[in-house]
């Protein structure tokens, strides 16, 4: 993390992490590993009922959450750094006209995730989902896996939203013999010939197509029915973004009129699903409960990253994951 021997008044770093898990929690060890790093500053931990008595004299908040309501109590307050990969659950509008930095983290989440999105790609590639399922009353059910199963070697998996979090993705997807299409806002580097920003084409083209965009109002329901529509009939769904970016209704249609293979869904609205909703019922839909970032270094890599910034806040230097304050940008192109 680096000697961290800064001068003059005392920074003030208020930190909250509380999580009944401890992958997602922070650690006495953690504790003295940022104060051993950075001796001239005050850090202090609080509950999150104790957050606003603590943020008077607060000049750095590292924390799950963020209630917009906090931010009159705290004056002094010039960063809100978030150990997540979103911001959309943070008040950056608020926290912007208030003079106050967002920062969300990344590098890390990658890893995880594609372990996650290849785990349930092969759940469905290999009838792993189709045998838990019937099982209990069927005897043999081989024939019913050689009718739905595909391999993964030749097919084309598309990345819709391909960021930092989509390159490790698309690594994992090659390791199995698999071409990528990625589709992002901004186009693509020289360096990154798979990459486009027109979707409808990528999608067209995919037997797997994995969300990954966040939740913006640019991204509300962008996979609705037109879009479904254009998906190679029997691809496979994956949505490990925010359940704001899929119209559901459009979803089940494409489920239910065979269009699509199946779906697999680590995030939902509402989450929970209701015990009856068709979602949830759905025989080629499989749930996961917003678990594809679990991983038991997560704390590690993300005080890590905070500290990496720490550092260039208390250099005067840019922050890394700046949070921009959201605006309607259009991401949908070449359809």
């Amino acid at each position: 993390m680096g000697s961290g021997a800064e001068r003059g008044p005392p920074v003030k770093v208020l930190t909250c992490l509380e999580s009944p898990h401890a992958f997602w929690r922070l650690s006495a060890e953690h504790e003295r590993a940022l104060s051993g790093a950075f001796p001239g500053v005050e850090f202090r931990t609080a509950t999150e009922a104790d957050v606003p008595r603590h943020l008077v004299d607060t000049h750095v908040y590292f924390g799950w959450r963020f209630a917009p309501s906090w931010l009159p109590a705290a004056p002094h307050l010039r960063w809100i750094a978030s150990p997540a990969a979103g911001t959309d659950h943070l008040p950056v509008t608020e926290a912007h006209a208030a003079g106050v930095a967002v920062t969300r983290s990344y590098g890390f989440h990658g890893r995880p995730i594609a372990e996650h999105a290849m785990g349930l790609v092969l759940g469905f590639s290999r009838g792993l989902f189709t045998s838990q399922r019937v099982q209990r009353n069927r005897v043999w059910w081989k024939d019913e896996l050689a009718e739905e199963f595909f391999d993964l070697a030749g097919a084309t998996m598309t990345i819709v939203g391909c960021g930092s979090v989509g390159g490790h993705v698309a690594r994992a997807a090659r390791a199995f013999g698999m071409r990528v299409i990625g589709v992002r806002r901004t186009p693509p580097t020289s360096a990154e010939p798979w990459v486009t920003t027109a979707a409808y084409p990528a999608v067209a083209a995919a037997d797997v197509v994995v969300d990954l965009l966040p939740a913006t109002v640019a991204t509300h329901r962008y996979f609705d029915r037109r879009l479904f529509a254009a998906f190679k009939p029997g691809a496979l769904f994956l949505n490990l973004g925010r359940a704001s970016t899929v119209d559901q209704l459009a979803l089940l249609d494409a489920l239910d009129t065979g269009h699509l293979r199946g779906a697999a869904l680590d995030v939902t609205d509402p989450r929970p699903l209701p015990a009856h909703h068709p979602l949830r019922l759905h025989p080629r839909v499989v749930l996961t409960p917003k678990s594809s970032v679990l991983s038991r270094t997560y704390m590690n890599e993300a005080v890590a990253f905070f500290a990496a910034n720490l550092h260039r806040h208390l250099a005067g230097r840019p922050l890394e994951g700046l949070a921009e304050v959201p605006a309607a940008l259009p991401l949908r192109t070449g359809g």
